[in-house]
């Protein structure tokens, strides 16, 4: 498994697909898939049965998740999109903005 550079709460940019431009705060991650959900990207709608939860059943919209390498972390100074590295500081691996220099 490779190791992953987005993480959850990280906000992204769709850079490809049908939601290009759209962005989003990343809910999860399906590291097993190399799969991220994003609030408010790739939403679908699903079909609900009835149950004991949900009695009135129906169709329910929700984010389906998008491939990781449709995204893009959003560089917090710049609002721009970056590439991310990840540099030893004091110890610990943090991760560094290319283009503002900024840690993540």
């Amino acid at each position: 498994m490779i190791k992953l550079k987005i993480k959850t709460g990280d906000t992204v940019r769709v850079i490809a697909g049908d939601y290009k431009g759209t962005e989003g705060k990343v809910v999860r991650i399906l590291r097993e898939k190399n799969k991220a959900i994003v609030e408010g990207v790739n939403i679908v709608s699903k079909h609900v049965k009835p149950s004991a939860s949900n009695p009135q059943g129906g169709i329910v919209k929700k984010e389906a998740p998008i491939q990781i390498s449709n995204l893009a972390i959003v560089d917090p100074k710049t609002n721009d999109i970056t590439k991310v590295t990840i540099k030893n500081e004091n110890g610990k691996n943090v991760r560094v903005s290319k283009k503002s220099n900024q840690v993540l």
